[in-house]
Order: structure tokens, then C-alpha cells, then sequence
């Protein structure tokens, strides 16, 4: 059977999943079993979480080179002196940097992380977290010189916002309309009961997690967003409901307002059965998180990211009841285009970033009585990074960037990637010190479906340029 003939079978297969109601799911669940490789063989749950940081994270002052050399061009170039300067605290002073020793030594290099990021530290040391250097969205591997001359394909738009946001979760700019989340969805999904719970997002709309058959599932801190007025009182009358729900149920000859009546009966129902698999919030369920403090004013706070990792967790919780195996979820944190105050912001977006992942952590490790950390892997992922040179008291729009992997399965206090030279005027600053990627979301992202369960045959079906490309896994992750 060749590449087409098995890429056709999926798609017959998934497109069932997605139209089948909860009666027909079960028989569509054994066509796509014994037609997918993964659901072959996958007997166990397993989750990705995509932590999108939106804007354009600066990775220079979040994952730092701290040998002499690197420390003292990082201190020239960032510390412009004033109360504004970007530059942050050097090794050993208080609140400075924070040491961490990778288990690959990289010649010469000392390395550390943002002062507010203790618990990502912590989570580095522990060998929960993995650190993959210098990632950003490529067609092949390109050089300085190639990408000056124009003389290889590069990605479109490169240093937009909404184009490198796109490209980063789907590989096109923006206008596309199927990521990479929801091509992965498509590939591992067949071993859910109910498809329409593969791909959920707990921060709105994302091309990321829409799949060619896969629909993303959009849920709020309460859950599932019902149809308001389907029960109690509506308009102030308790018929209400019920006059709703029969000009919901009336479907008349019109094909599209059939269509419609099937969608909003699916919406309902997929509705019912999210709110009553996933576990309560608080007591008896998933915990609260814990009270944020701003580092820059001592307030206290609910930081929203570690709610949205929060109803994650109870859409985990519920995964027995939902018939779920594979899930890909995507959760956000926003205000990283840091042109401004970027040494206050970037201190908060950093201490929220790391409060949100230890909970995250920390609640995996006890789900229902259960240690889950090995079943969900959470990743980092931005628009792109930022100029190493600043334009004041802030930065601007880059390319490549460092990221971070957190879970049981991550092959953790470790450094993938070579960490690029820190300065100006080197081989992979392609202007003002953003960076040349060196490694390609493709990979980065292949190394995390593999983990998953696509098949190396299936691939290039979730990353087209993923055969431009000499490593497809780059060795972060458990091969089970």
C-alpha cells in the first residue's frame, strides 16, 4: 500500500470519528485501531500541553550564557547604565541569576536561568526540564550568508507578529488553517472514544490545534461554554428553556438548517459529557492554585495562566470517562512584545511562567491519587525571540529563541542544541543580534509527536519540511 493509499485510510478514518455520535463511536474506534499504527500498539494515556508565550519572548534573559566571556559581552551590550537598562543581576549577587549546570557540558559555557524562574529551576535539577536552544521557524536549514543572499527558502513574513505566530503553529503565516497541534490530533486521535475531546483549548481560538479532521474544543475556567438559557429561567420565564430547546431541535427541509440543528445538538451533548468527566475545582478535585506575588510590587493575585493549567488538569482527571488516550491541549500567557520596560515586565511574565509550571507539576504528581507527570509533557513556544541589543529600556522583534520542555518524560537537566555565542556581529545574528534558528520548530515539534505516538512513516504528514531536515528527533524526550 503506498503513501497515499495509508494517508487516505487516516483521513476516511478520522473524518468517522469526527461525524460519529457516541453510538457509532465505538465501531469507528476499531476501524481507525486496526488502521493507525500508533493505536496498534499505545495502551496509556498521553497529553501535550502547548504554553504559547504571545508576543515574542526574549530569550536572552531567560536562559543566559554566564562563562566570562559571554557574561562580560552580555553586561556591555545590555547595561546601558540608566535606571532602564535591560540587563539583569550577575551570578552569585542577590537576586541575580540562577545557576543551572546542564548534564551536557558545552565547552567553555556556564549557563543560567532569569531570576524570577526558581521553580523552573527547580524543575531543571529535579530532571523534569529540558532546555532546547535556539528554535525558530525554518523551511531548511539555512546560513548567514544563504540568508543574506536570498539563496535559500525561508519562512514568509519573517519578525510579524501574527504571520511567525501562525507559522510556529501550523508552518504557514497567517491565513492558514490547519496547525501542527491538530495535524498531530489527526494521527493519535483515533484511539479516543469521542474525537471532538483530542484537541482542547483553554485560551480561545487557535490555529494550532485545528486539525484536517480534528475540530479544536474551546473550554472556559468553568469548562465546557454552554448555550445559555437551555435551562432554569430565560427571559424571566421557566418555559423559556424549553421553547429554546424546540426551535433548537426544528430542523425543516433546508439542508444548511439541518446541518445547523446537527451541529448545536452536538455542541450540547459534547457540553454534557465534558462537565460531568472533568473533576471539580478546589476541594474533592484538582486544587486552587496557589496565590501569585508580582515581583516587582509584593501583591498577591490569581495568576491566570495557572488557571487555564488548572482546568487542563480536571479535563485530565476526567480522561477515564471521556475514553481519552491522546490529547492535545493549548494554554497561554500574553504581553511578551516587551519594546518597553522590558527588565520590569519581563520579571513578572517570568515569575508567572514558573508559578503556573511548578503547580502544574505539582498537581500532576497527586491527580486522583495518581503521579500523571510522565503522561503530559508541556511545552514552550512564541512568536520568536528578540534582538539581543536593546532599543533603550526593551527590544525587538527577533527570530530564534530558547525554549523549555517540562515533564516526567523529558529527558531533563539538560541543554539540546548548541547555545549560541552571546553578542553582535557573530555567525547567526542576522541584525541587532536576533538570532539565525538552528533548530526548526519542525524538529522540535517531531521530537514531541514521536513521544506521542506518530510513527516516523507519518511524520512528514504533520511537518512537510520535516524531511529537509538531517535529525528528526533530537533526543529530549523517553522513547516511552
Amino acid at each position: 500500500m503506498n503513501h497515499m493509499q495509508n494517508f487516505s485510510r487516516r483521513r476516511f478514518l478520522g473524518s468517522m470519528l469526527s461525524l460519529a455520535g457516541s453510538t457509532a463511536a465505538p465501531f469507528a474506534l476499531n476501524l481507525a485501531a486496526m488502521g493507525n499504527a500508533a493505536a496498534q500498539t499505545a495502551g496509556d494515556y498521553k497529553a501535550m500541553v502547548c504554553l504559547f508565550m504571545a508576543g515574542g519572548n526574549d530569550a536572552f534573559n531567560t536562559v543566559l550564557a554566564t562563562d566570562p566571556t559571554s557574561w562580560n559581552e552580555y553586561t556591555r551590550l545590555r547595561n546601558t547604565g540608566g535606571a532602564d537598562s535591560i540587563h539583569l543581576p550577575g551570578v552569585g549577587e542577590t537576586g541575580g541569576v540562577l545557576p543551572v549546570v546542564p548534564a551536557t557540558a558545552q565547552t567553555g559555557r556556564a549557563f543560567a536561568l532569569h531570576p524570577q524562574l526558581a521553580p523552573l529551576k527547580d524543575l531543571f535539577d529535579n530532571g523534569r526540564a529540558a532546555i532546547v536552544a535556539n528554535v525558530g521557524t525554518l523551511i531548511q536549514p539555512a546560513t548567514l550568508a544563504q540568508y543574506k543572499a536570498g539563496s535559500v527558502a525561508l519562512p514568509p513574513k519573517l519578525f510579524s507578529h501574527n504571520d511567525q505566530q501562525s507559522t510556529w503553529q501550523s508552518g504557514s503565516p497567517e491565513g492558514a488553517s490547519v496547525g501542527w497541534g491538530g495535524r498531530v490530533a489527526d494521527v493519535a486521535g483515533a484511539l479516543n472514544t469521542h474525537a471532538m475531546f483530542t484537541a482542547i483549548s483553554a485560551a480561545g481560538n487557535t490555529v494550532f490545534l485545528s486539525g484536517r479532521q480534528v475540530r479544536q474544543f474551546q473550554v472556559g475556567q468553568a469548562g465546557a461554554v454552554p448555550i445559555r438559557g437551555l435551562s432554569g429561567s430565560l427571559y424571566g420565564s421557566t418555559g423559556g428553556a424549553g421553547a429554546l430547546q424546540a426551535i433548537i431541535n426544528e430542523a425543516g427541509s433546508d439542508l444548511i438548517e439541518q446541518e445547523h440543528v446537527a451541529v448545536v445538538q452536538r455542541a450540547i451533548s459534547s457540553q454534557s459529557i465534558l462537565s460531568g468527566a472533568m473533576l471539580p475545582a478546589g476541594a474533592g478535585g484538582v486544587p486552587n492554585p496557589p496565590p501569585y506575588i508580582n515581583p516587582n510590587t509584593g501583591a498577591s493575585g490569581v495568576n491566570p495562566l495557572a488557571v487555564q493549567l488548572q482546568t487542563v488538569a480536571r479535563i485530565i482527571g476526567g480522561r477515564g470517562a471521556l475514553g481519552a488516550k491522546r490529547q492535545v491541549f493549548y494554554v497561554t500567557l500574553g504581553s511578551f512584545d516587551t519594546h518597553d520596560r522590558q527588565k520590569v515586565l519581563h520579571a513578572d511574565l517570568m515569575a508567572r511562567l514558573a508559578h503556573a509550571l511548578a503547580y502544574f507539576d505539582a498537581t500532576l504528581a497527586t491527580l486522583q491519587g495518581a503521579d500523571m507527570r510522565r503522561q503530559v509533557t508541556t511545552f514552550t513556544a512564541s512568536d520568536f525571540g528578540r534582538t539581543f541589543s536593546s532599543n533603550g529600556d526593551g527590544t525587538d522583534h527577533g527570530w530564534g529563541a530558547h525554549h523549555f520542555v517540562v515533564g516526567g518524560a523529558v529527558k531533563g537537566r539538560d541543554i539540546y542544541g548548541a547555545f549560541p555565542v552571546t553578542g553582535l556581529g557573530h555567525a547567526l545574528d542576522v541584525g541587532s543580534g536576533a538570532l539565525l534558528p538552528t533548530t526548526s520548530v519542525d524538529q522540535y515539534g517531531a521530537t514531541l509527536a514521536k513521544w506521542f505516538g506518530v510513527a516516523d512513516s507519518q511524520l512528514a504528514e504533520v511537518f512537510p519540511n520535516i524531511g529537509n531536515f538531517s535529525r528528526r528527533d533530537l533526543g529530549f524526550m523517553t522513547t516511552t
